[in-house]
């Protein structure tokens, strides 16, 4: 999605006038044309609660997040929440996979994508569940929730141009293609290709893809780790024995969050016990050159962030699941052109 920003001009006329009257400037200098710069600044828009789900009594711990079809789908616990991304109405609670007389009911599910017409929700308990988008049926399951078959449990997930990266346990990612998931396929599908995260545990993992690259939010690497897709599919058949590994360029912050607008690259990181929102220049970002344009730990000094789970864009808002805050923070990214007279 594109960001859109709200542009404020300052207004410095009167400032100018007194520091002619202070310092003698001359009419050419008073005449020269200003230099304009850039400043852009996240403000508080909204926020999503417990008490925005349903009766408003339950609970919210926020993983990842994703948005399709201005709809907002927080993984939430065991459930999925789904809200209505541009007003932020709650919509409904998917408990679960149903298929036929088939029911398995979600358990600490981790990530959520939805692409092509199909929800796809990755579940810690070693599964990955496919439904369909607009009716939420099941469509099938990959993997039987035995952490020692299919998948050692499910971290994140990230569906693309037909593909599908699964974070599993330690250092292992997964990429299937969609086309090996239909409704008659076996739980237990074999892998097109195996990446290597170089290190890694039991924590939520972000992903996001851009420009044929996939781009993982390496917190146990201290990097952003990126794979060329073209290469992924090209060493397919070698990486089943040896997962391939990414290119990586070191940071002084753990890398939690990342996803992709048409013109930023929008990430969370961390750094001991503070934990930042980062906006970068997607092209910068894209060539590993790391200058954010924006670098905040809260919001004009209040709301300090907590550890950012996920990041889902919708036209001039930002979504960021704060976990340690428990709740969906809904930001708005602002454009202040600042006037420098020479």
């Amino acid at each position: 999605m594109e960001i859109t920003y709200k542009t404020i001009m300052n207004k410095i006329p009167f400032l100018l006038v007194l520091l002619c009257l202070f310092t003698n400037c001359s009419k050419d200098t008073a005449d020269a044309e200003p230099t304009n710069y850039d400043y852009f600044y996240p403000s508080d828009e909204a926020s999503i609660t417990a008490a925005q789900i349903g009766a408003g009594t339950g609970t919210l711990d926020p993983k990842g997040i994703t948005i399709a079809n201005e709809k907002l789908y927080v993984c939430n616990g065991d459930v999925l929440e789904v809200f209505n991304a541009v007003t932020l109405a709650y919509i409904k609670t998917i408990t679960g996979y149903t298929k036929g007389t088939t029911t398995i009911p979600f358990t600490k599910i981790s990530s959520v994508a939805v692409d092509n017409g199909r929800i796809y929700v990755g579940s810690v308990d070693s599964r990955l569940f496919v439904l369909d988008e607009n009716t939420n049926a099941g469509i099938n399951t990959v993997g039987n929730g035995q952490w020692w078959t299919t998948f050692v449990h499910v971290f994140g997930i990230v569906v693309k141009d037909g593909l599908i990266f699964v974070k599993e346990k330690e250092t292992s990612v997964k990429v299937f293609e969609t086309s090996q998931i239909t409704d008659t396929s076996d739980w237990n599908l074999k892998p097109l290709a195996k990446l290597n995260t170089l290190y890694g545990f039991d924590q939520i993992y972000s992903m996001d893809i851009e420009a044929g690259n996939l781009v993982v939010a390496g917190r146990d690497a201290i990097s952003y780790l990126y794979y060329d897709i073209a290469a992924i599919k090209a060493g397919a058949v070698s990486s089943l024995t040896e997962p391939i590994k990414p290119v990586v360029s070191e940071l002084n912050t753990k890398p939690i969050a990342v996803n992709f607008s048409k013109d930023w690259a929008v990430t969370s990181e961390n750094i001991g016990t503070t934990n930042y929102l980062r906006i970068y220049p997607k092209a910068d970002f894209m060539a590993r050159n790391f200058n954010a344009t924006v670098n905040v730990s809260d919001i004009m000094g209040q709301n300090s962030f907590g550890s950012i789970l996920g990041i889902a864009q919708l036209n001039d808002r930002l979504f960021l699941s704060d976990n340690t805050n428990k709740k969906i923070r809904v930001l708005k990214l602002n454009k202040s052109v600042i006037a420098e007279q020479k």
